[in-house]
């Protein structure tokens, strides 16, 4: 079963990705910091990660760089409500392996996952 690990600082953006990924055969974890995913990651990478772009502290960008340095093969996903195209671009160049907008309805983020995990 395929691990997906939720950042977000929001407690109910983390409840309803959770929900929605479980009901598609899912394990999750989840993380409501940059700093606290980092070190979940590092002490054990999950398959995929659910990056939030707008948090306190450290936001999605310096996340996904971090990711990266752990480990460069990491699939991660950028959940945003941030539109513009031109962050979308450079975060899909960063290395991220889809760019959604959210709220994203459960049969797109189901896509953009089955997607990152089968690449």
């Amino acid at each position: 079963m395929p691990t997906v690990l939720v950042v977000d600082d929001s407690d109910f953006t983390r409840r309803m990705m959770r929900k929605t990924l479980e009901a598609n055969g899912l394990e999750v974890k989840e993380a409501n910091s940059g700093k606290q995913a980092l070190d979940i990651y590092a002490d054990q990478p999950t398959d995929l990660v659910l990056l939030d772009l707008l948090m306190p502290i450290m936001e999605g960008e310096e996340v996904l760089t971090r990711l990266k340095e752990i480990d460069p093969e990491v699939r991660a996903i950028i959940c945003s409500s941030n539109v513009q195209s031109s962050k979308q671009k450079e975060l899909v160049d960063l290395g991220a392996k889809d760019y959604l907008i959210k709220p994203a309805k459960a049969d797109i983020l189901m896509a953009a996952i089955n997607k990152a995990l089968s690449a």
